[in-house]
């Protein structure tokens, strides 16, 4: 229950010095019991956070060293190290070679990167000098289906939620080419200044994914920036038969993956793609003279392509997992995850009542039943206090629905058939 921990907790810090034995005993008392085991291999809830053995190795190495790899300077390896990970990455996920790119805590820092930086673009990079007041009412393009990691973007770079302009989608949830075309010929006659495009490939919500040639065209079209929201599917892509699913994407400018998703490195780890560093850095960078690298020629500082000064060595656990598993070993593991998502979806089609309100994408899938809204939710949580599996909620169209996400490292199939069990029994039951 709420508050639960918090009233277990002394009001005020110990004066003296406490055993670690005691503190080692509060802990196995309070905190598991208390938590949502995100590793547990039945955790289908919102997206896998995943932490690969070789990944808590590599992040107990980093705590070690506990350096702040804000410069080369302060840490060499870390900063070399990710440069050299951000290309086996993007070499692993087919992406075109004249891609650098940084790794950022999560996606939405690296979409809040490439949004101020759209708007630095659009305001000639006058914006960080001269603030926004009178400026031009600056306007951003996406679809309902991307995550809210936009609109706090939108909000934060001082554009404004309401300027996050909402395009139309098509049958299959993807932005509707013609639709962006005209939001963006209207703002203009109405004298607005159109920023940029974000697309969706993947959504949090059913797992939606733009056409990303295709409305990147557009933008294009118009001398808009384009960044891609691939966090969760993105790590599909090593996989060569799912790029179909971001096609184009090799044209766009900035594109994030979240390797601590799906690829085992665990959280924090967002990788941000560039097609261009130059306009992200002029937005973001800053060297003082108490930053200066001195007497070593020129070196990368990844704090000036993102938002905190401060870093963490979030390269050592991506080079610990792609080595400890390979690339074949990511991919069977997605592989399987899709396959078991499907498998799983059919099978609770079969059961009475039940309906698939999404069909799988990747391995997200939505389901209710047929009884209604009221029904669908209370079925959610029968399963989540039953315990065996733990899934969350959504809204599509209008209609409340369960949602199914796979891909915990080491899930198996029975894991994610269990599901299906699950709902079958609670169904069968009138307790």
């Amino acid at each position: 229950m709420p508050g639960g921990v918090a009233g277990a907790l002394p009001a005020a810090a110990p004066e003296a010095a406490e055993p670690m034995a005691a503190i080692w005993a509060d802990f196995v008392r309070l905190v598991p019991p208390a938590m949502t085991h995100w590793q547990h291999p039945r955790f289908m809830a919102y997206f896998p956070a995943n932490a690969a053995p070789a990944s808590m190795l590599a992040e107990q190495l980093a705590n070690a060293m506990a350096a702040q790899c804000m410069l080369w300077q302060t840490s060499p390896a870390a900063t070399e190290m990710e440069t050299v990970m951000v290309g086996w990455l993007r070499d692993a996920l087919g992406l075109p070679p004249h891609f650098a790119g940084t790794i950022h805590d999560s996606a939405t820092t690296a979409t809040l990167a490439a949004v101020v930086t759209m708007r630095e673009r659009a305001l000639g990079h006058a914006g960080n000098r001269e603030g926004l007041a009178g400026g031009p009412r600056l306007r951003l393009y996406a679809t309902a289906e991307t995550h809210s990691s936009v609109e706090k973007a939108a909000r934060v770079a001082g554009i404004g939620q309401a300027n996050l302009v909402r395009v139309a989608t098509d049958a299959t949830l993807a932005m509707d080419p013609v639709a962006l075309a005209a939001a963006i010929a209207g703002d203009r006659a109405a004298g607005d200044r159109p920023a940029g495009v974000i697309l969706c490939a993947g959504g949090t919500s059913v797992g939606a994914f733009d056409r990303v040639g295709a409305a990147a065209a557009v933008a294009r079209a118009e001398g808009l920036p384009v960044h891609v929201d691939a966090a969760w599917a993105g790590a599909a892509m090593i996989c060569p038969e799912f790029r179909p699913l971001w096609e184009g994407v090799a044209g766009v400018d900035s594109i994030v993956v979240d390797p601590h998703k799906w690829l085992g490195a665990q959280f924090d780890c967002a990788v941000q793609f560039l097609a261009d560093p130059a306009p992200q850095i002029r937005a973001l960078g800053l060297r003082p003279a108490y930053l200066a690298t001195v007497g070593a020629g020129a070196v990368t500082d990844y704090n000036e392509w993102t938002i905190p000064l401060g870093r963490r060595f979030r390269a050592l656990k991506l080079w610990f997992v792609l080595r400890a598993y390979g690339l074949e070993g990511l991919r069977q593991r997605i592989r399987n995850h899709v396959a078991w998502t499907g498998e799983l979806a059919r099978t609770l089609a079969r059961l009475p009542g039940v309906e698939i309100v999404t069909a799988p994408a990747l391995a997200l899938f939505t389901f209710a039943l047929a009884a209604g809204d009221g029904a669908t939710e209370a079925l959610l949580a029968r399963i989540n206090d039953d315990g065996r599996v733990y899934l969350t909620p959504t809204r599509h169209r209008g209609r409340a629905a369960i949602r199914v996400a796979v891909g915990q490292f080491d899930c198996t199939r029975d894991d994610v058939m269990m599901a299906a069990t699950v709902v079958a029994e609670l169904l069968g039951r009138t307790d």
